[in-house]
């Protein structure tokens, strides 16, 4: 099956805006304010430290991740349907239309949060979260259309870097608005903020995604064979998924990436309410911190683009792996100020930015060229996959110890164990 590979500038850069649309959200609403807000509403909540929605029996701080791991869960479970929907029947531009809208729609509606509501806080977030999920497969799924296949880096990669700007931008826009919350806001001012902030990334997604829905068109199919079942596409996908045990070398690689990407989303995920719940530090300097992070980790990426040309994709992993188990140890054992906090930002963010952008470069050159997308679907299938594992091991280390430094120490088993699948991954002297 193909479609028709004609573009325009015009259509390629609504496609990049969508990028610094959703960013907004990923790093305003799932990496900063989210969590240790929610988890001090949840602590209005408590009793003796617990709240129990529908019954079940939830410690506080650990609320938040496991509300991620679920949104992650249900992700899994809705994306290969949402694939499936979009391959048989090209509907690109309504589904990402759709998504974008309700996702945003309820981010912000967490403008409401507070008090004690942490159960509709919660359902909001699981809603924008699987909507930002659902979304971005509609968003994928275009760059095929937009760019031939020797562009398609170059375009993927501008979308990306023109993301990481587009988060970083409201974050400064936020930190600009704390700097002045108690001339801006009466009350409680600083709740205030934080309401606010939450809010601005949901208008900022949906101001920003009628750009993209304005220019994409949806193609039509040329050489279509007949409309199959709609679970067609997931029978095929369930074969490919099978017949990777013919090609242990794909295989060890999904399976390493899934593992110490599960370590480096959840380390993003946690690092807000870390670093203001454990450190104390206030949410203007996590709000930096951040901010620090977006434009670092866009700089990470082309850096260890070029320390791959000397080393190879897979060593330079393998060293980066090393510096997220160093950050993690050294989190566990010896951070305590806040200098020392945007130290291990700097090194996290170095290390994010290089190890997303060369192992989506690796993958490729292992996968046949004449199954990329196929291939594709299962990578991007255990990269939503990720956040689901990570999380749940941090919820249940702070639901037993009440710690968060064992919190954190519990995500250096992912990158260990991925650190093991890739030394099984083959590569040739090309890989770089």
């Amino acid at each position: 099956m193909a479609t028709i590979l004609k573009s325009t500038k015009k259509e390629r850069i609504g496609w990049y805006i969508y990028d610094w649309a959703n960013s907004a959200f990923s790093t305003t609403v799932v990496t900063v304010f989210m969590g240790p807000y929610l988890s001090q509403i949840a602590s209005n909540a408590a009793t003796d430290g617990y709240v129990y929605p529908f019954g079940i029996k939830i410690f506080v701080e650990a609320l938040y991740p496991y509300i991620v791991s679920l949104s992650v869960a249900l992700q899994v479970l809705l994306l290969p349907f949402i694939g499936a929907i979009i391959d048989q029947y090209g509907y690109k531009k309504q589904m990402l239309a759709f998504f974008a809208i309700l996702g945003s729609l309820a981010t912000i509606a967490l403008f409401n949060l507070q008090g004690t509501n942490y159960i509709y806080g919660s359902l909001m977030f699981l809603i924008a979260n699987l909507s930002f999920g659902a979304s971005m497969v509609a968003y994928n799924s275009f760059l095929a259309d937009i760019a031939e296949e020797k562009w398609r880096d170059k375009v993927s990669s501008i979308g990306w870097g023109i993301g990481y700007l587009g988060g970083g931008l409201l974050l400064l826009i936020n930190l600009i608005m704390f700097s002045y919350a108690d001339s801006l806001f009466s009350g409680n001012p600083k709740e205030m903020a934080v309401r606010v902030s939450l809010a601005s990334a949901g208008v900022w997604w949906l101001l920003f995604s009628f750009f993209p829905l304005h220019r994409l068109k949806n193609r039509q199919l040329v050489n279509s064979p007949e409309k199959k079942n709609l679970f067609s596409n997931l029978n095929q996908l369930i074969r490919t998924i099978k017949g990777l045990k013919h090609n242990k070398n794909i295989l060890y690689f999904i399976l390493a990436f899934l593992f110490y990407n599960e370590g480096v989303q959840a380390v993003v995920v946690m690092s807000a309410q870390f670093a203001q719940r454990e450190l104390g530090l206030s949410s203007d300097t996590v709000i930096i911190a951040i901010l620090m992070v977006q434009f670092v980790a866009f700089f990470g990426a082309i850096s260890f683009v070029n320390v791959a040309r000397e080393l190879g994709a897979k060593q330079t992993i393998f060293m980066l792996i090393g510096l997220w188990i160093a950050a993690i140890l050294f989190a566990y054992f010896f951070l305590d100020t806040v200098e020392e906090f945007f130290l291990l930002g700097t090194l996290i963010a170095l290390g994010m930015g290089g190890i997303q952008s060369l192992s989506r470069s690796l993958f490729s050159k292992l996968v046949p060229h004449s199954r990329q997308g196929e291939f594709f679907g299962i990578y991007e299938l255990s990269e939503k996959g990720s956040s689901l594992l990570g999380p749940m091991a941090f919820a249940l280390a702070m639901e037993f110890t009440h710690s968060y430094r064992f919190g954190i120490l519990s995500l250096a088993i992912f990158f260990i164990i991925g650190f093991i699948f890739l030394k099984f991954v083959k590569t040739n002297e090309s890989e770089a």
